[in-house]
């Protein structure tokens, strides 16, 4: 009886809060710097919600620490849906197992929905030597630590992949972290690194004003975008791990403020001017609900504990 009656009292006392919700804004926090590819996805995002959700979407940047530091600031904020997070699967299920942070598996936030799938790609500038990634390579062989490759920052899947590259193929690559892609990218092109792992959206424009070069897809399959650039598999590499973004809210946050935000951002993914702007960056976007999201990143998280472990990640 008693317990019944808690139970109602909860209900109760959440119902007014998740029928007014949101009071105000909301603060979509993103923890990797402006301009890079997940800062362009939140901002799509919050203009595709504006048709439809009552209050703006702010988006804020809180870069550094390979996205924690956003990610941690999300899971600590106040649980009523004024303070969501963009995040990626790396931050989520990589990271945990690599540092001691405020959150761990996927029963210490609430997922919310997912958005896209990024693929990830190695690229050099135009006017590198190596015109294929074979190329590459075997300069790397012959100048072991020499050669240099930027990421958004240690245990995001970019570096895993680099990592699982360096490993297969045999090259000893010096690695390059930087607080993101935003950051990584202009290292490139300005001949601080000699390759980088990026996203097709990120070096897209800088290949068609013929300043970059696109030399090996961690993919399936080869992308349309980059026709040209063969797999890791088909070089013999069956390396293939992909990103994605997703929206958390704090842990606790009312079922029912999950739900609207859930509803809000799916009305936004299937937004006319987000679906064009996804197909033009390469994103590919990929619908998952709370209780699918959770089921993924549980599942990510135990294989990714294992990797890191394997590749000797853990300070």
């Amino acid at each position: 009886m008693i317990r019944a009656l808690a139970v109602l009292l909860l209900l109760l006392t959440a119902a007014p809060a998740a029928a007014e919700y949101p009071e105000r804004s909301v603060t979509l926090i993103c923890p990797f710097p402006a301009g890079g590819a997940m800062d362009t996805v939140a901002r799509a995002l919050g203009e595709a919600m504006k048709k439809t959700f009552p209050k703006p979407v702010v988006v804020v940047n809180r870069p550094g620490a390979a996205g924690t530091i956003g990610n941690s600031e999300v899971v600590q904020a106040r649980s009523d849906g004024h303070t969501l997070g963009i995040s990626a699967v790396a931050v989520l299920t990589v990271q945990p197992h690599l540092t001691d942070l405020p959150y761990k598996g996927p029963d210490t936030y609430a997922p919310v929905i997912k958005l896209v799938n990024l693929a990830i790609v190695l690229a050099v500038r135009a006017d590198s030597p190596w015109k294929s990634a074979q190329e590459f390579l075997a300069a790397a062989r012959q100048a072991p630590g020499k050669l240099r490759v930027s990421s958004p920052g240690v245990g995001t899947i970019l570096h895993l992949n680099l990592e699982e590259l360096k490993g297969r193929a045999g090259v000893d690559l010096t690695h390059v972290p930087f607080a993101g892609n935003a950051e990584a990218l202009p290292a490139l092109l300005g001949g601080h690194v000699e390759a980088s792992m990026l996203h097709p959206s990120e070096v897209l424009p800088h290949v068609q004003a013929g300043k970059a070069r696109v030399l090996l897809a961690f993919e399936p399959k080869r992308l349309p975008l980059f026709p040209d650039a063969p797999t890791a598999r088909e070089l013999g590499w069956d390396i293939t791990m992909g990103v994605y973004y997703l929206l958390i809210a704090p842990k606790g946050t009312p079922a029912a403020v999950v739900q609207a935000v859930h509803d809000a951002a799916k009305r936004a993914q299937e937004d006319p001017a987000f679906v064009a702007f996804a197909k033009t960056r390469g994103f590919d976007i990929d619908y998952a609900g709370s209780d699918g999201m959770a089921q993924q990143l549980w599942e990510s998280f135990r294989r990714n504990e294992a990797l890191v472990k394997r590749l000797g990640l853990r300070k």
